[in-house]
């Protein structure tokens, strides 16, 4: 079956069962640009998912926490996965959330703010941010550069098809004009990056499932190429009973002015 870009109707479970977590160092400095304690800060997390990101704010305890999810499956599943947490969900875009008008101290978006039409986006969150509130993108790309066979299993996609063009790896697409594009966005000001590594021991069968957990891949290398790309990646990791990844949390924030 031909997977439609930008849809995780039928990677909801893989995306919750297989997808890693971001960087707590990056998190905490985030929660930090409010200048406020935690327990104080109403929280969104727009382009939840399954609530990986959301659950991790909410392990700080903000005041309130709600998590905004399009997609249905995705959203039943992070409502499952955060079973007893503080969080409230509910359904809504980037363009459109559904929040109130400055309801929030803090709203990101956790490796899903390249799905969101970007000035639609901005004006939508310049709208739920009170003055002086925080909005930050991250993503959490591998650092291949630290293990060579990674690199090279990555490469296989460009040998499968040299056109593609990955939309939401975290360092290319729209986070390779981030910076200048957010300099310019009007009623916000100048962006601040962060980053910060984390690395993460994974079975073979847990690394090839953050594959099946990713949508822009399968859905521009298509079923039959990307088969081979994961019979590819198994047969590189064979005889490797673990393999280290080094995660990249990278993240844009940038405050609204009043």
């Amino acid at each position: 079956m031909t997977l439609a870009q930008g849809d995780f109707t039928t990677l909801a479970e893989s995306y919750s069962r297989y997808r890693e977590g971001y960087s707590p160092a990056v998190r905490d400095a985030i929660l930090g640009l409010c200048a406020r304690p935690v327990c104080s800060l109403d929280v969104a997390d727009v382009g939840a998912g399954t609530g990986i990101w959301s659950r991790m704010l909410a392990a700080r305890l903000p005041a309130s926490l709600t998590a905004v999810e399009p997609n249905d499956a995705m959203r039943e599943q992070g409502i499952e996965d955060s079973y007893g947490l503080r969080i409230t969900w509910r359904a809504g875009s980037g363009e459109r959330t559904g929040l109130d008008d400055a309801s929030a101290d803090l709203l990101t978006m956790a490796s899903s703010f390249h799905w969101v039409g970007f000035d639609a986006g901005l004006r939508e969150f310049r709208r739920v941010l009170r003055p002086g509130g925080w909005f930050a993108a991250l993503w959490n790309p591998r650092d291949v550069e630290a293990n060579p066979l990674l690199a090279e299993i990555e490469g296989e996609i460009r040998r499968l098809r040299p056109d593609l063009r990955r939309v939401s790896s975290g360092r290319s697409g729209v986070t390779a004009t981030l910076t200048a594009r957010l300099a310019a966005e009007p009623g916000y000001g100048p962006p601040l990056y962060l980053e910060g590594r984390h690395v993460v021991r994974q079975t073979v069968e847990h690394y090839l499932g953050v594959w099946r957990s990713a949508n822009d891949v399968q859905a521009q290398l298509g079923p039959e190429a990307f088969a081979k790309f994961l019979d590819h990646a198994r047969e590189a990791l064979a005889g490797h009973d673990v393999v280290e990844t080094t995660y990249l949390t990278r993240a844009w924030a940038v405050r609204r002015l009043p």
